[in-house]
């Protein structure tokens, strides 16, 4: 009986072995069968071997700063690709280490590594034991993804991986492979490649990289989101710690050294998306000229460029120095100012006026008024609040806002750039917004005065008069000015009065006037009308440098100039920026007689608070700016190195201070002094900035009394023709006799017998 046990025992035995053993048979003619098929392009074609030569990562375009800083990326995806020799060697270690610690020494495909996939990750069941896919593989799936065929989707895509990582391996050195791998792989917040995962996380680059963030940033590969430092820090920290033993027991880092990098905390300087708001405006203009350059442009294949991902560096003018020096100035003036504007808009009901005409054309959204977390912009950064529809509306719509601009007036660079407080929530720029300009315009008018031949001692007339010709209109100084008499021209332009400014409007004459907007490259619309000397004209910041520029710069003034040169990834040349042309606008007597003029007003005049409240001693010439209903506030101020000019006022122009502190010399001014302060300080700032103006500005003659009374003869002739002399009093009487027609053509007969389109 035993024997017959044993027989059938030994029967049943050799039964599962020939089972077990067809099993395999058909299972290796299956991925036989399987891998033939791939190896066919059944499953799609695989890329060859002179494909995966060509193969490069889609790279962002990075803009730079003058001092080569990056201050903005333009992208599909955010990748910014590293050298091997910028690779610090102990990232190389933990990659290696953490994920194929056979790397060096297969050939694309590690069979020992599948081997201790089955026994300790499926049949132990120790997920710590890792995958199976080597670096090379795992850089197949980063580049060319992975598709789906059913319920072959993971064999086939797994035998595409080891067939391609062989192909590559044939392709490539390990070295080449590791920077392939590294300047591919997702750290996830829409971040590729170890470079731009450094920037984000750490705020550095790649080449800067410690240990124990190196070991953070790779320990991210396993898991970018559960192991985000920012999002996750604890489990960050221990996956850290588990790369750091693995560097360990992969003999690349002693116990001493992986116990005290272990015992660091995680050193996180979170650098998000918003790292470059700084410039975000300057960057669009980069941005959209750079397209522009590169439509014009082709590779050496005839294939077009593409800004989001061939990797260019687009290289600009702007001083990184000089745009942090205004931006802290704009933050400081800005946040001291909004408060006591608010306090003034509580007080006078705005925000009950305000919603009531937004009542009347409300939507859905208005009448719900949802409460919900919106980030909203602060000058404290102050982190997302539940707040109502109407209150972010409203917090927009009361908030003052800054632009700045400064440049080169010689060459036209932009040194320093922005179009308002925030790139992202506030994407308007007001540098290019046209806004009423205010008595930042009067320069204009007396260099046309100039031009005529006017001297700074010609007397202007400062009584106070009505032009019933211009509807009655009665123009007054600012600062209520009723003294009369006549006033020196220099003097008049040094302390920004009205009634003077108004009389050499007249005495000039619209045509002369006319004349230098057109040489400067300004429009001339409203020339006829002499509330233009005064500043009832809309011009955009950017045109008002321009025009200051040639003050600066001996009469030239050119367009500005953002881009320096584009190059490709490889560092060759594919475009030089150049300067605009030169215009000549006046002589370069013209310019230094205004130059003389603006430094009283600095010295001395409406802006004088650069010397008394910021200590600012260098030569500056100067002109602030109201705007009626202290809607606009603007300052400018130049010296041969630098054209300086901020506008403040709020994004509705019924909102705004009502009264001195929303004037130029209180809005405007502080934003130039507070940065240009910071240029005095700088050695290196104020010799490139801070340049003495030339011996013609310093010998225009200005030393004639600043007021006289008239004479009786002048009185005389003021009667019979008007302010001024016989030729003023005709173009007055011109310009009295043209308005009165337009004002008749506009009445009765007018609306009868309308003019066609």
């Amino acid at each position: 009986m035993a024997k017959k046990k044993s027989k059938k025992t030994s029967g049943g035995a050799a039964f599962i072995w020939k089972a077990l053993f067809l099993l395999a048979a058909l299972a290796f003619i299956g991925v036989f069968t399987l891998i033939t098929l791939v190896r066919k392009d059944v499953f799609g074609k695989l890329p060859s071997t002179e494909e995966l030569a060509a193969v490069r990562n889609e790279e962002a375009s990075l803009i730079l700063a003058s001092n080569g800083a990056v201050i903005g990326k333009v992208f599909a995806e955010e990748r910014t690709n590293v050298r091997w020799k910028d690779l610090p060697p102990h990232v190389v270690d933990a990659l290696v280490s953490t994920e194929d610690q056979r790397f060096f020494e297969h050939g694309g495909v590690d069979a020992f590594s599948y081997v201790r996939v089955f026994f300790r990750t499926l049949l132990a069941r120790d997920r710590s034991g890792g995958g199976g896919s080597t670096i090379s593989q795992q850089l197949i799936k980063n580049l060319y993804g992975r598709e789906r065929h059913g319920l072959l989707t993971v064999p086939v895509n797994k035998i595409k991986e080891a067939l391609v990582a062989q192909r590559l391996e044939q392709v490539y050195n390990k070295e080449d492979i590791i920077t392939l791998y590294l300047n591919s792989v997702p750290f996830g917040e829409n971040v590729y490649g170890i470079e731009s995962a450094a920037e984000r996380f750490f705020s550095k680059p790649a080449s800067k990289l410690k240990v124990e963030e190196g070991a953070v940033l790779i320990g991210m590969l396993k898991a970018n989101t559960g192991y985000n430092p920012r999002l996750h820090p604890e489990a960050s920290r221990g996956r850290r710690n588990q790369v750091l033993a693995l560097m360990a027991g992969n003999g690349k880092l002693t116990t001493a050294a992986r116990d005290s990098l272990q015992a660091l905390p995680l050193g996180l300087r979170y650098a998000g998306a918003g790292k470059f708001d700084d410039y975000g405006y300057f960057n669009a203009r980069v941005e959209q000229q750079a397209r522009a350059v590169l439509a014009k442009l082709k590779k050496k294949d005839g294939s077009p460029y593409d800004i989001e991902k061939d990797g260019l560096r687009i290289h600009t003018t702007l001083d990184t120095a000089l745009q942090q020096a205004a931006l802290r100035a704009t933050a400081k003036q800005l946040s001291a100012m909004q408060p006591k504007l608010d306090r003034e808009l509580k007080a006078r009901g705005t925000r009950k006026a305000w919603e009531k005409a937004e009542g009347r054309k409300a939507g859905a959204a208005w009448k719900r008024n949802e409460r919900a977390v919106r980030d909203v912009f602060t000058w404290d950064d102050a982190p997302p609040d539940s707040i109502s529809y109407r209150d972010s509306l409203w917090h927009y719509h009361r908030m003052l806002q800054a632009a700045f601009l400064m440049v080169d007036p010689a060459t036209g660079k932009v040194r320093a750039y922005s179009g308002g407080n925030d790139f992202r929530t506030l994407p308007y720029d007001q540098v290019q917004g046209r806004r009423p300009v205010a008595s930042t315009i009067k320069p204009l008018i007396y260099a046309a005065a100039l031009r005529k031949g006017l001297e700074p001692c010609t007397y202007l007339n400062n009584e106070v008069k009505s032009y019933p010709e211009y509807d009655g209109w009665t123009p007054q100084n600012f600062d209520k000015d009723t003294i009369g008499g006549q006033v020196a021209l220099w003097y008049a332009l040094v302390h920004s009065m009205n009634v003077p400014t108004v009389d050499l409007y007249f005495r000039t004459g619209a045509d002369t006037i006319r004349d230098t907007f057109k040489a400067l490259g300004l429009p001339t619309g409203g020339v006829d009308k002499p509330a233009l000397a005064l500043g009832a004209a809309d011009l955009s910041l950017q045109e008002l440098v321009q025009t200051y520029s040639a003050f600066a710069n001996n009469g030239l003034t050119r367009g500005v100039q953002l881009i320096e040169k584009i190059t490709d990834a490889q560092g060759r040349v594919i475009y030089t920026g150049k300067m605009a042309p030169a215009r000549r606008a006046f002589d370069g007597t013209v310019a230094a007689t205004i130059t003389a003029m603006l430094r009283r007003a600095v010295d001395s005049g409406t802006g004088a608070a650069m010397r008394s409240r910021f200590g600012v001693r260098a030569a500056l010439a100067g002109k602030t700016g109201t705007s009626q209903d202290y809607a606009d506030a603007w300052f400018v101020a130049y010296t041969p190195g630098i054209v300086a000019a901020t506008w403040v006022g709020a994004r509705d122009p019924s909102v705004h201070f009502h009264g001195g502190l929303g004037t130029g010399s209180q809005l405007a001014l502080p934003i130039i002094g507070g940065a240009f302060a910071e240029v005095e300080r700088s050695d290196a700032l104020r010799r490139k900035y801070f340049r003495s103006f030339d011996a013609a500005v310093d010998s225009v003659a200005m030393d004639c009394d600043p007021r006289r009374k008239a004479t009786l003869l002048e009185r005389a002739l003021d009667v019979f023709f008007g302010p001024g002399n016989d030729a003023a009093a005709k173009e007055q009487q011109d310009q009295g006799d043209k308005a009165k027609k337009e004002k008749k053509e506009g009445g009765f007969f007018r609306k009868l017998f309308p003019k066609k389109p």
